[in-house]
């Protein structure tokens, strides 16, 4: 690097990597190992006391995946990150280091499915209980806070309807009620929004979406923005409060404006143990080489087949941020002026027969439950992703029995154009 700051582009192929120093490599080499040798005892001694920082064991740490760490951070304007082996699993890690049974936290209603069954069901076993908040009403995060509350959680552009969330907005009031705004940016990609700057003190992806970009590797991280005081009032004992694991060390105290990255590391992924594999972290790192040029093209072609889409008979309404006259549009132009994203929903006037019949009869649109593709995707979440939900939870949640999501990958648009046009015509 120079003394310039880098560009986004240059983060994207640089950030994190150097050429191997044994073998000259200059793709970041797969490490497919378990383990790592001392160099004596009192280094490996140094390494399990949090004295120093290296490689002991690949449930903790990887080369592969400290290449990939430190790329999404640079990339987010973090400190430092953790990746995992889904994003689910970054979420679990987060709120391990955050809550105890019997605390709380909001959730934006707005959410991809999954998040929202896990934070239901899932969470329940760890007696972390979830108060649910309307992102198209803000008085409502605040009505939510209680003095069990221990953070929000909000998605920057939600699935599965692609509408953009106020973050700046919602994180006044996660300052106000003094916990920590979590922020999954995995629609959106650094390359659209960077949640921090806009008040976030904690990212989350899924890195199997956009910033891999190939539908072929599972993976999660965690970012951690710094900006967070985890020693005010010992709200979070796990980073404020002396380690017994650790020699008494407290982990805000030692490690400042990146001690939220290492709990999440040392106590959390240490312990419950999702880590990513060095070959998944591997695929990632090499998709997000593409990450400005893929996100240029997807916003380009969902734009357009939102366009499409608004003038077509059978189509009830689109909900697309990227469109002028969507109610997210002053959103979108604030917070993702390069663009509103890939992924958007439809509602078709036949309901929910007609977004099941829909995607049976798309041929170049793969029917399955994932977003962030080079190719075009396609599901109909109330019978799939949110089938859980009874119709109520349904529509709060931006699933309406009507609706179909579209995730637009990188073809050519006028052939995405002609495969919906084949598939919505009448008799087809």
């Amino acid at each position: 690097m120079t003394d310039r700051d880098p560009g986004f582009s240059t983060l994207a192929v640089h950030a994190g990597a150097q050429p191997d120093p044994t073998t000259g490599a200059r793709a970041t080499p797969i490490y497919q190992t378990t383990s790592y040798v001392f160099n004596d005892a009192d280094h490996a001694a140094s390494l399990f006391g949090l004295q120093s920082f290296g490689n002991i064991y690949t449930r903790i740490g990887n080369p592969t995946q400290a290449v990939l760490e430190e790329r999404v951070a640079a990339l987010e304007g973090g400190t430092a990150a953790l990746a995992t082996a889904s994003g689910h699993a970054a979420q679990v890690v987060v709120f391990q280091m955050l809550l105890k049974p019997g605390d709380e936290f909001i959730a934006a209603r707005k959410l991809y499915g999954g998040s929202i069954n896990q934070f239901t069901h899932a969470f329940k076993s760890f007696g972390w209980n979830v108060a649910w908040a309307d992102p198209d009403d803000l008085d409502s995060f605040e009505r939510a806070v209680t003095p069990r509350t221990k953070a929000i959680f909000i998605e920057s552009i939600a699935n599965p309807g692609g509408t953009i969330t106020d973050i700046e907005a919602i994180a006044a009031v996660a300052r106000k009620a003094g916990v920590p705004l979590i922020v999954d940016n995995t629609l959106a990609t650094p390359y659209l929004i960077r949640p921090i700057d806009h008040g976030a003190d904690i990212v989350v992806h899924s890195l199997t979406k956009f910033l891999g970009g190939h539908g072929n590797s599972l993976g999660g991280i965690i970012v951690d923005a710094g900006t967070f005081d985890w020693s005010k009032d010992n709200k979070y004992p796990m980073l404020s409060q002396p380690r017994p694991e650790y020699h008494g060390i407290k982990i805000q105290e030692t490690f400042g404006n990146f001690a939220f990255a290492i709990a999440c590391r040392v106590l959390g992924l240490r312990d419950l143990g999702p880590a990513i594999s060095p070959f998944n972290s591997f695929l990632i790192l090499t998709g997000i080489e593409t990450l400005p040029l893929r996100m240029q093209k997807h916003c380009e072609n969902a734009k357009a087949i939102a366009e499409w889409l608004v003038a077509h008979p059978a189509v009830a309404a689109v909900n697309y941020a990227g469109l002028s006259g969507d109610k997210y549009n002053n959103l979108a132009r604030k917070y993702a002026p390069r663009g509103a994203g890939a992924v958007f929903t439809f509602s078709l006037k036949g309901g929910y027969d007609a977004g099941v019949e829909l995607v049976s009869r798309l041929k170049l649109f793969s029917h399955l439950a994932n977003i962030g593709d080079t190719r075009s995707l396609v599901i109909h979440p109330a019978s799939t992703t949110h089938s859980q939900l009874d119709d109520a939870a349904k529509i709060k949640s931006g699933a309406a029995p009507d609706l179909v999501r579209l995730s637009i990958g990188i073809e050519d648009k006028e052939d995405l154009i002609a495969d919906l046009d084949q598939a919505l015509r009448p008799g087809s």
